[in-house]
């Protein structure tokens, strides 16, 4: 049986625990015996990428900008006890977040709406679109404990000839704890775009949620930004497809969607998305049925997939089943089949 020879070299981003061992599976019966394929390896173990200072899960994901396709298995995010487990240097950032930081683009998160799934909130008869800005904000933060008394000041220094400025933050009459953070106008204005582009391509309003009232100036970017590109941009395709566009209050937000049906597209800042796509998960009853995209501004999708998890036992206690090495070992005899 002659392989199928794939032009493009492919990312293959390598993970912890029994993804490593599912994978391994995966390629060595479904994808070595049928493509003819130049993987380009990454250890994105939690001991590869300690090793390294994280500079692996760099490497990968600038490897994913050249090649333009990566497939990545699951990986750990250590916290204080993953710290003592695995003896690490500290606790490492996500692997996810730093690739998505380094390719950008949006992460659109859609529930799978199945009428035999009981939803936590009935209501809710039509998908919830959760974009989420996948740049900056506390995923690129600086924070730190701060350890006695003293000032914490933030200073920008222009690149020019003009004069610096310094804001004091706190002046600390004990220990506590300081944090920066920050995103990129350019970065904001893709968000933007991604996210009307998503509506207009599923039919869906858009609504931006910030604390602008609070942060004037950080959130405040956000809603005048996605302001400037919807008026010069896409306002003239939502009203022909007879859309709206509109910012809100995050906790108006909030509140909108417990009592609204759905169908609309949520994009919120990096930190809220995390929080609200979760949420929404569980609203329509699952976290395993929710679709994934990770899309950029011009409308190109970067990641994508959707997982389901233990369908048999909500279809019915008697459906058969396999589990997941006779699932794989089925997909490779039916390939086999097709491919004879």
């Amino acid at each position: 049986m002659a392989k199928i020879k794939v032009v493009n070299p492919i990312v293959e981003l390598d993970g912890d625990e029994m993804t490593r061992i599912i994978w391994a599976f995966i390629k060595d019966r479904l994808v070595l015996p049928y493509l003819d394929v130049d993987l380009k390896y990454y250890d994105l173990g939690i001991e590869r990428r300690d090793a390294t200072d994280d500079q692996v899960t760099i490497d990968a994901a600038q490897a994913i900008q050249q090649y333009g396709v990566g497939v990545k298995c699951a990986t750990i995010t250590p916290d204080e006890a993953r710290v003592e487990e695995f003896g690490l240097k500290k606790m490492w950032r996500s692997p996810n977040g730093t690739i998505r930081n380094i390719l950008g683009g949006v992460i659109f998160r859609e529930p799978i709406v199945m009428a035999n799934i009981p939803r936590l909130i009935p209501g809710w008869t039509k998908p919830i679109v959760i974009g989420r800005h996948a740049h900056g904000d506390q995923y690129k933060a600086t924070d730190f404990v701060v350890p006695g008394p003293g000032k914490v000041t933030i200073t920008y220094t222009p690149s020019g000839d003009d004069q610096p400025f310094e804001f004091e933050i706190a002046d600390f009459p004990g220990g506590g704890v300081a944090l920066g953070m920050y995103n990129y106008d350019d970065s904001i204005r893709d968000f933007a775009r991604a996210s009307f582009r998503y509506g207009l391509d599923r039919g869906y309003p858009v609504y931006l949620s910030t604390k602008n009232t609070i942060l004037k100036a950080y959130d405040g970017r956000f809603k005048d930004l996605f302001q400037e590109i919807f008026e010069s941009e896409f306002k003239a395709d939502f009203e022909k497809a007879g859309l709206e566009y509109e910012h809100r209050l995050i906790d108006d937000m909030v509140a909108q969607a417990l009592k609204r049906e759905g169908g609309y597209v949520w994009a919120c800042k990096n930190y809220d998305g995390d929080v609200q796509s979760d949420t929404v998960a569980q609203g329509f009853g699952s976290l395993g049925l929710m679709t994934s995209v990770l899309m950029t501004a011009d409308g190109k999708t970067v990641e994508g997939g959707q997982m389901t998890k233990d369908l048999a036992l909500l279809v019915g206690g008697d459906t058969p089943w396999l589990d997941t090495e006779d699932f794989l070992g089925a997909i490779d005899a039916n390939l086999q089949k097709k491919l004879a």
